[in-house]
């Protein structure tokens, strides 16, 4: 049976904490696409209060979310339990990006392993709606390790093509929407 939630209280911090991935969702107001992400890497979401949360946007194939977010903020995280405890967790809400060159982020590093080379922003997102649910259709999946790829791949870029990254494929989302913006900070800037 799904139930609503007030706050990201202890039991749900601890069940977030223990999964090895999440998935984001986010739209354009009309029209377009809308995007669905899955994310790995344990050090890359945080439970700031209980009310809202942020994770780590790292540069990959597009910037949809960053696009999405910049029109009008909807956006949810679900979190979904692979093991014998079923569970379904979403957390809707309004998000901001937060460039690593602003004092928020600088404020936020502490929540975070900021060692991967292709980190390209914080989201941070103002909870509105927390809602659980059954999950018993989720299949039981065993982990085996994260998957290392992303960050390896990331590590091989050049200040030069990080900046053609900006530039290109991360300036405007599928549909057109503006994502980064020209001045947005390299990877390669960014103080670890």
């Amino acid at each position: 049976m799904g139930k609503l939630h007030e706050r990201i209280d202890d039991r749900l911090r601890e069940f977030i904490a223990k999964q090895p991935m999440f998935f984001v969702a986010t739209a354009p107001d009309e029209g377009g696409h809308v995007n669905v992400s899955p994310k790995g890497y344990t050090d890359s979401f945080a439970v700031i209060d209980d009310h809202t949360f942020a994770y780590l946007d790292l540069f990959g194939s597009g910037a949809e979310t960053i696009a999405h977010v910049r029109q009008n903020g909807r956006i949810t995280i679900m979190f979904c339990s692979f093991t014998r405890n079923s569970n379904i967790l979403r957390l809707f809400g309004t998000g901001r990006v937060v460039r690593p060159d602003s004092e928020e982020f600088d404020r936020l590093r502490p929540h975070f392993g900021l060692q991967h080379p292709g980190l390209r922003s914080i989201i941070v997102v103002d909870v509105e709606r927390i809602a659980d649910s059954c999950g018993y259709g989720v299949p039981y999946m065993e982990l085996v390790d994260e998957r290392p790829v992303l960050d390896k791949h990331q590590e091989r870029r050049t200040a030069d093509e990080w900046a053609e990254r900006v530039a290109g494929v991360n300036a405007k989302s599928i549909d057109g929407l503006p994502a980064l913006e020209p001045d947005h900070p390299l990877p390669t800037s960014i103080e670890r």
